[in-house]
């Protein structure tokens, strides 16, 4: 991909266990372009939450990257300081984490998460703190009144739409979605990727969508990437990936979806 924002080139991750070296990821490559919503599909257990902490460099003991590149714009996030990931980490590449609507402090009130996001990686005060967190309540769909709500006062749609916003509130440029609506009903799934949709469209952010539910990824994502032990084993637009694809595996987990109406696929080219 020409205009690529992300490159990840031959990536390995292993994790070091009492009965030796287990790998995670096999030499994995994709691309994620500017405006793309790419999508990382395979059962649990596969590597692709591995990945997602491999580009983030949250990856901690017993695992490690054993070789691979992961370039931003360029610049190889796994060879650069510190310091210098920390202007990258949440700034330029956000993160919503496998049941994101738990990961809300129950002891803080909502604006006081805000808050310490945007102090911390921006030096706001709570003045700003606060204008952000009301535009990004309406930007999701809440009334900036409940930010001074507790978490366990909200639905769970609800606080993972604000896990989302406060993901926003930094502007990155790419935001990586580990099984965002996992623990949530089918009609509250529907609404949050709808928004997700949305939100990238008018914002024009990447987004790496990590998922075991090909269907739900097929409705959302230009380009489905297919994991199997580690490897990467079927990249391709999600017309071709659902209507033709290579490899058997990929043949399996569309045949394992039960007959559903026909899905209406993404054509657009990305932003």
């Amino acid at each position: 991909m020409s205009d690529a924002l992300l490159q990840v080139r031959n990536l390995s991750v292993d994790y070091l266990l009492d009965k030796g070296v287990f790998n995670a990821v096999k030499d994995v490559s994709f691309d994620i372009g500017r405006g793309e919503l790419f999508g990382l599909a395979g059962e649990s257990g596969r590597g692709k939450s591995t990945i997602a902490y491999a580009i983030t460099r949250l990856a901690k003991p017993p695992a490690w990257v054993a070789g691979g590149e992961i370039l931003l714009d360029g610049q190889d996030l796994l060879r650069m300081p510190e310091r210098a990931l920390q202007s990258v980490r949440w700034r330029r590449i956000g993160m919503v984490f496998q049941s994101a609507m738990n990961s809300l402090n129950p002891l803080m009130r909502v604006e006081a998460q805000f808050y310490d996001v945007l102090h911390r990686h921006t030096g706001a005060s709570r003045e700003k703190s606060r204008a952000r967190a009301e535009e990004m309540f309406r930007l999701v769909g809440i009334p900036v009144d409940r930010l001074s709500n507790y978490p366990y006062q909200f639905s769970g749609g609800m606080r993972q739409r604000i896990v989302i916003a406060i993901c926003l509130a930094l502007s990155p440029e790419l935001i990586i979605m580990d099984e965002p609506t996992t623990a949530l009903d089918v009609v509250v799934q529907r609404e949050i990727l709808e928004q997700v949709v949305d939100l990238q469209k008018s914002h024009g952010f990447s987004v790496l969508f990590i998922t075991h539910d090909l269907h739900l990824m097929a409705q959302i994502c230009h380009r489905i990437g297919v994991m199997l032990k580690g490897e990467l084993v079927e990249v391709g637009e999600v017309r071709q990936v659902s209507r033709a694809p290579v490899h058997d595996y990929t043949r399996r987990l569309w045949s394992a979806i039960p007959s559903l109406p026909s899905i209406e696929h993404r054509e657009e080219s990305p932003a």
